[in-house]
């Protein structure tokens, strides 16, 4: 399978010295009648790294994790309500490394839905799903620049439905769906 980096085409270079922070996101494929959809939140506006921005249900590894799929699996059962149980882990797609220095593992994982999503009121404002056929439509991934510590960056985006999902996030989707679209 072709190999696909971290960050924006490339490892950002953007990203603070040092060893980058372990974390895993769920990068959850919902079963729904109409079809699998993607597992998003927006994030609260208070919080210290990645306010107010729509992400994936996950965060830093903690010392009992064994790996990053338990990572995964115990973020979205704290965030979002999705008992471990419901999550059956499909895959780990590369490490992506951020410009705030975290170095994020994505878990792909087939979800069964809980009878509703419980928000966890001090991380997660909003839980959302956007329609895997969606983020598959490549016409959809758009590119953005913006100037960051005096340098001009370069990141991807993907409006859908009144919400902007990027950076990162947006970034790991893109990377999915060349996972996807991956031909010998």
């Amino acid at each position: 399978m072709a190999e696909l980096h971290a960050g924006d085409d490339g490892y950002e270079t953007l990203r603070p010295p040092g060893v980058p922070r372990p974390a895993a996101v769920l990068v959850g494929l919902v079963d729904r009648v109409d079809g699998p959809f993607l597992l998003l939140t927006t994030r609260t506006g208070h919080l210290r790294h990645h306010a107010g921005q729509v992400s994936f249900p996950g965060g830093r590894m903690e010392p009992g994790d064994p790996n990053p799929a338990a990572t995964a699996r115990r973020e979205a059962w704290e965030e979002v309500g999705l008992p471990p149980e419901n999550v059956r882990v499909l895959g780990e797609l590369a490490p992506y490394d951020t410009v705030t220095g975290f170095r994020i593992h994505p878990i792909v994982g087939w979800v069964t839905p809980p009878p509703a999503w419980i928000p966890d009121p001090f991380e997660v404002a909003d839980i959302f799903e956007m329609p895997l056929g969606f983020v598959m439509n490549l016409a959809n991934h758009q590119r953005e620049t913006r100037m960051r510590d005096g340098r001009m960056r370069e990141y991807w985006t993907m409006p859908w439905n009144g919400r902007n999902v990027w950076g990162a996030t947006a970034g790991i989707i893109v990377n999915f769906v060349r996972v996807l679209h991956w031909q010998p």
